[in-house]
């Protein structure tokens, strides 16, 4: 052991002399400025040299001799692939019921007749007689699709009608037409969101604006649910932080009626922090057209704020209108530029024609029969009051939207859990009362993370008696699951 040391101790020994002489050796010595450098430039011009000895050899060597077929073989069945899909969970495994009927206030479930109030027909229009004759005549006159973008021949006359009737009935200068309602959304956005560019969004904006947000490649932050004074700290903090901040564009993303929650937004409050920090509103009025205003025409006309004052509005047409596809209305500049930037309309087949003809035919019965509006409000109203004293579940939705939202009064600790015991209830009173009604469940796609609720879509073709029998089934439904459940 000893004398095992000792030689090694003599190598370093002997190493150390060789270095030192070297670095000692007058070729390795330069003056630089007057200041004397050891061996330096010896150490670093060999290790130049091992450094381009290293860039000139091959990175991979060929194995010396091929491998055989049944070594080809065996790597081949030890390879496995990353799955294509996720693992599916007994949660993934649950259809959803099937309607089969039209969805109006009255379906057809597994062959009974139910009280439906999982579809946002908020009018009542959908198996309108004066739609369907109208999407008859359209039909007869055009066909069923148009086979072609709207820049490639496939744009008909009713198509240009149909843009003109939107933009008069919101008062704006122009519209634009989308064939689906959440393309809409996600074609918009990232027409004028690029990379670089500042968005401030509500957490609890639905999956189609989402996408939009993410397609955008923008600087996505988003702001507590409906909170103006989290909406005001992040405007503050973005252009304080960010010296860059006034030269970029910025925009806030908000919804009329939230999707995930039936809140309304604050438009007056966030018009007065969009004009104080210089950014630009994106508002989606999907389920607000048809709904809020006094003559229907929206959040816009809710809080009296001039259409002006919003930089781009967009809404889906499969709701209040009973129709599909969609639009965004606003300045020329604005709707010309989609027409050439905006992936949803230059690449997608353009609107059927006759959903076309029954939007302009569901705007002319909406301005001429002002009592659907009336009697919504009524019913949103009944129900919300039926509702209000419910065992378990908190209304969390605005008084007067169409879509009441009620969520656990008291969570079981993770949302799953929550999920399951909103389906148990919603299962029951399907299966006892023939009342169907529906979970906010959300896809895996879905980053929203606001508490998950039940979801009730008002129309003004509901009855008293079905108003009643949803709000009793729900009260007894929960009276008997929710202590079962802890």
């Amino acid at each position: 052991m000893d004398s095992t040391v000792s030689i090694l101790a003599n190598v370093v020994g002997a190493t150390s002399d060789w270095v030192r002489s070297v670095l000692e050796f007058q070729f390795a010595r330069a003056v630089i400025f007057e200041v004397n450098i050891g061996g330096h430039l010896f150490v670093e011009g060999l290790l130049l040299v091992v450094i381009l000895f290293l860039l000139s050899q091959k990175s991979y060597k060929p194995p010396k001799r091929p491998l055989t077929k049944k070594e080809i073989d065996e790597l081949c069945e030890e390879w496995a692939p990353e799955p294509l899909i996720p693992s599916i969970t007994d949660e993934m495994k649950r259809e959803p019921p099937v309607l089969e009927s039209a969805a109006g206030p009255h379906t057809i479930v597994n062959g009974k007749d139910v009280v439906n109030f999982t579809s946002a027909n908020y009018l009542g229009l959908l198996g309108s007689q004066e739609l369907l004759e109208t999407c008859t005549t359209a039909l007869e006159k055009y066909g069923v699709g148009s086979c072609g973008p709207r820049g490639f021949y496939g744009t008909i006359d009713v198509h240009l009608d149909c843009e003109a009737r939107i933009a008069k009935f919101l008062g704006t200068p122009d519209s634009i037409l989308y064939s689906y309602g959440l393309s809409t959304m996600f074609s918009a956005i990232p027409a004028f969101c690029k990379k670089g560019d500042v968005v401030i969004a509500d957490e609890g904006v639905h999956w189609g604006i989402q996408n939009g947000l993410q397609l955008s490649r923008s600087t996505i932050i988003y702001f507590k649910h409906n909170n103006m004074e989290s909406l005001r700290n992040t405007l503050e903090k973005v252009t304080q932080e960010n010296k860059q901040a006034r030269k970029l564009r910025r925009y806030i993303v908000v919804e009329a009626v939230y999707q995930n929650s039936g809140k309304i937004a604050p438009l007056d409050e966030i018009i007065k922090l969009k004009e104080k920090y210089r950014f630009r509103v994106l508002l989606d009025e999907s389920n607000s057209i048809g709904v809020l205003g006094s003559s229907g025409r929206g959040l816009t006309e809710h809080y009296k704020v001039p259409s002006d004052k919003i930089d781009i509005i967009t809404a889906a047409m499969g709701h209040a209108l009973a129709t599909e596809g969609g639009f965004c209305t606003g300045n020329a500049r604005v709707i010309d530029h989609q027409r050439l930037s905006s992936s949803g309309y230059v690449f997608s087949a353009s609107l059927p024609p006759y959903l076309a003809s029954a939007t302009i035919k569901a705007i002319d019965i909406v301005e001429e029969k002002p009592e659907l509006l009336v009697k919504l409000r009524q019913n949103i109203a009944m129900l919300t009051k039926g509702l209000s004293d419910i065992k378990g579940l908190e209304m969390v939705s605005d008084p007067l939207s169409p879509i009441i939202f009620l969520a656990l009064k008291q969570s079981t600790g993770s949302s799953k859990g929550d999920l399951q015991v909103l389906e148990d209830i919603a299962d029951h009173v399907l299966k006892e009362d023939g009342v169907f009604i529906v979970t906010s469940k959300r896809s895996t796609l879905d980053k929203c993370k606001l508490p998950v609720g039940i979801r009730l879509f008002i129309s003004a073709a509901h009855s008293e008696s079905d108003l009643v029998k949803a709000s009793e089934s729900l009260k007894r439904a929960t009276a008997s699951l929710l202590p079962a459940h802890g």
